[in-house]
C-alpha cells in the first residue's frame, strides 16, 4: 500500500503534539498489511533514527529466562530497549507484548515508557470510534482500550 503525503503530515503533526502530553505516545493503527511498517520506515528516515522490531529485540532477551522471569522482567527489558534508542523511538512488530503467557498490558507498557520519551508505534488492529482494538473477539490475545489519553492515527483514514 502506498503512503500518502497526508498520512505523513498527520504523523509529523502528531509527533509535535505528543511532545506536550503526559504520555508521549502515538499509535499508527491498522490491520496487518495496511502499510504501517512502510510509514514507520519513512518517518524514521526523515527523523534520522531507526525502526525497532520489538518482537526480535524482546524475544532474543527472553530466551535465557524462565517462564516466571519472563513475566517479571518484561517491563524492564522493554524500558531498556526504549531508553537505549534515539528519540523519537519508533517501534514496530509489537505482537510479543500481547502474548498471554507474559501476562502484560501492552498499552500500559507503551504508555509507561512514553512518559519521558516520544514513542511512535504500530498497532496491529483497528479503531472503532474511541475504541482501540487488538485481534478478533474470539482470539485469546483480544484487547479493547479507550483511546482518551493516547494519540491514535487510523492508517485507513489518515
Amino acid at each position: 500500500m502506498s503512503i500518502t503525503d497526508s498520512q505523513l503530515q498527520t504523523i509529523f503533526s502528531s509527533l509535535k503534539t505528543a511532545k506536550d502530553m503526559y504520555h508521549q505516545l502515538i499509535l499508527v493503527v491498522g490491520p496487518s498489511g495496511s502499510g504501517k511498517t512502510g510509514i514507520l520506515k519513512q518517518i524514521a528516515e526523515k527523523e534520522k533514527t531507526s525502526v525497532i522490531n520489538v518482537n526480535l529485540e524482546i524475544s532474543s532477551r527472553l530466551l535465557e529466562l524462565t517462564r516466571k522471569q519472563r513475566k517479571t522482567k518484561l517491563q524492564t527489558i522493554f524500558n531498556d530497549i526504549v531508553d537505549q534508542a534515539q528519540a523519537p523511538v519508533i517501534l514496530d512488530n509489537l505482537e510479543i507484548l500481547f502474548d498471554i503467557e507474559l501476562e502484560q498490558d501492552p498499552l500500559r507498557l507503551l504508555q509507561h515508557a512514553s512518559r519521558n520519551t516520544l514513542i511512535l508505534a504500530s498497532w496491529n488492529g483497528i479503531l472503532q470510534g474511541k475504541k482501540l482494538i487488538y485481534a478478533e473477539i474470539t482470539h485469546p490475545e483480544y484487547r479493547v482500550y479507550e483511546t482518551s489519553d493516547t494519540v491514535t492515527i487510523d492508517i485507513d483514514n489518515a
